[in-house]
C-alpha cells in the first residue's frame, strides 16, 4: 500500500519507492554518507530498512535531503529547526488531506439533500387534487350586499 493507504503494484516504482543504498542517496543528494546517517539518527530523514537492516532511500527522501541541505546551509537553521518545519509541513499536509475529504463528503451529503428534497418535492406535487371546481366571477354577480358603518355584525 502506498501513503495514501490504496494498494498498489509491488513492481510499481512512485517517489515512495525505496529503491536508493546509501552511497547513491549520497551522491545524489550532495551529502556525505554519514551525514545521512547522522539525519537518520535525529530523525530528520528515515529512510525504509531492508531485512538486513541496511537503508533503503525513496525519490522523496532524496528529495528531502535536498531540502534539510538548503535549509541548514543556505538558511542557517539548525537541525531542531529543520525537524520542526518537517514535522509542521507533515501535519499541514495531512491537515489538507482531512479538508479534502471532509469536502468531498460534505459534497456527497449536499448533493444526497438535494436529490432527498427533489423526490418530496415529487411526491407532495403528486398528493395534489385535480379536481375541476366551477369559478365564478363575483363582478358580474346580482347579488346586493348592505354595508352599514359602526354596526357591531349580528344586530
Amino acid at each position: 500500500m502506498d501513503r495514501d493507504g490504496r494498494r498498489r503494484n509491488p513492481y510499481e516504482l512512485t517517489e515512495d519507492t525505496p529503491v536508493y543504498v546509501i552511497s547513491v542517496a549520497a551522491q545524489l543528494s550532495g551529502l556525505h554518507p554519514q551525514t545521512l546517517r547522522q539525519y537518520d539518527r535525529l530523525g530528520l530523514v528515515s529512510p525504509d530498512r531492508t531485512a538486513g537492516r541496511g537503508r533503503r532511500y525513496s525519490a522523496r527522501d532524496i528529495e528531502l535531503l535536498r531540502q534539510v541541505q538548503q535549509l541548514s546551509q543556505n538558511e542557517g537553521i539548525n537541525l531542531a529547526g529543520i525537524k520542526r518545519i518537517i514535522e509542521l509541513e507533515n501535519q499541514v499536509t495531512a491537515l489538507q488531506q482531512r479538508v479534502a475529504e471532509l469536502s468531498a463528503a460534505v459534497d456527497g451529503a449536499a448533493a444526497q439533500m438535494r436529490q432527498r428534497e427533489a423526490q418530496v418535492e415529487a411526491q407532495v406535487h403528486a398528493s395534489y387534487r385535480r379536481d375541476l371546481v366551477r369559478y365564478e366571477d363575483v363582478r358580474h354577480t346580482s347579488a346586493l350586499v348592505v354595508w352599514r358603518p359602526g354596526r357591531p355584525a349580528g344586530e
